[in-house]
């Protein structure tokens, strides 16, 4: 077993295994025995599951603390909050994307569960990609910092603009190029249906396949301002990488929770706009002001409170505002 002790991207290959055994372990116990049979999970529900999946991930804070030492602990808590707060903007693209297509709440966690799968690959791709960039061209982390400046500029100057699933060129291609269903087949991503002739069937895609594949690609995209975010921070892949995980396991979860409250959170952009200003101000702060490197307790504490401020100056300014009534859903074809 000395294999296990191979050093990969600056971390023992056992402590790798631990944390995917682990992940995995979740999602097939979520998948296999919370949620065995598609049901409409409710805000009670989906709070329960975010509360249960943030405790582990704050548990193996814990365990990254006796394996790797007080700062690398803190470190991942910061990389945690930082991703979990950055993901929130996600999720008000989810959103729009199973309006968009109509997907029913019973389904939605399923896919969202199925989309993590695909997360855990992407985002092992790029922040492999990107440590092995940084470690060879470390001035590419001041790249990332103005680059988070001038995102986060951006997105406080741009605001609410709504995300636009059907101008989506990904979308439009693949309905161009594809066999796809007009309505949902069930839980199914593909389906055989008879062709014209009669004579044979095709494979077709549904709309359900199509979300899946747009959820994935708006994950992709917002991991483009992520794990900069977080390579700011620090650049062990092992903190980046299982601090974006557990982040993003916790606020799928609670996305059901989220979606019926999306409208009050007025603010919640300009505040992840001043965490990424903040983020990589005091990268190039350091580097060109010879300002002394923000210690990671310090950086935890000013993003929390960024973010705490933001949420709750949202929550008092919409405090007597409604929800929006709920969108129809579309037709359904069960086999």
């Amino acid at each position: 077993m000395d294999f296990m002790y191979f050093n990969m991207l600056g971390t023992p290959l056992w402590t790798w295994a631990v944390f995917l055994a682990l992940v995995f372990a979740l999602l097939a116990f979520d998948l296999g025995v919370l949620n065995r049979k598609s049901h409409e999970i409710g805000i009670r529900e989906s709070l329960w599951l975010s509360s249960f999946y943030i405790s582990v991930g704050l548990c193996f804070s814990v365990w990254v603390w006796q394996q790797l030492g007080e700062r690398a602990a803190v470190t991942y808590l910061t990389g945690f909050v930082i991703e979990k707060s950055l993901a929130m903007d996600n999720i008000f693209v989810i959103a729009v994307i199973f309006s968009y297509f109509g997907v029913p709440r019973a389904y939605q966690h399923r896919l969202l569960v199925y989309g993590v799968l695909g997360v855990i690959v992407l985002r092992g791709l790029m922040i492999g990609a990107g440590a092995a960039v940084v470690e060879r061209f470390e001035w590419v982390l001041l790249i990332f910092a103005a680059f988070l400046i001038f995102t986060g500029i951006k997105m406080m100057r741009d605001g609410d603009e709504e995300y636009d699933v059907a101008a989506n060129p990904v979308l439009r291609f693949m309905r161009s190029r594809f066999r796809v269903t007009d309505r949902l087949h069930g839980e199914h991503f593909f389906v055989r249906l008879p062709a014209a002739s009669g004579d044979r069937t095709l494979l077709y895609m549904t709309p359900l396949f199509l979300a899946l594949v747009m959820v994935e690609l708006a994950d992709a995209i917002f991991a483009v301002d992520s794990i900069p975010a977080v390579f700011a921070i620090t650049t062990d892949p092992y903190i980046i990488y299982t601090s974006n995980i557990f982040a993003i396991l916790g606020l799928r979860a609670l996305f059901f929770a989220l979606s019926a409250m999306l409208h009050r959170f007025v603010h919640l952009k300009a505040a992840l706009s001043l965490v990424l200003i903040f983020i990589g101000g005091k990268v190039l702060a350091a580097e060109f002001l010879g300002i002394e490197k923000v210690p990671p307790a310090l950086s935890l504490g000013v993003t929390a409170a960024i973010l705490a401020g933001g949420v709750a100056l949202s929550l008092w300014r919409t405090r007597s505002e409604a929800a929006p009534a709920a969108a129809p859903q579309p037709r359904e074809t069960r086999d």
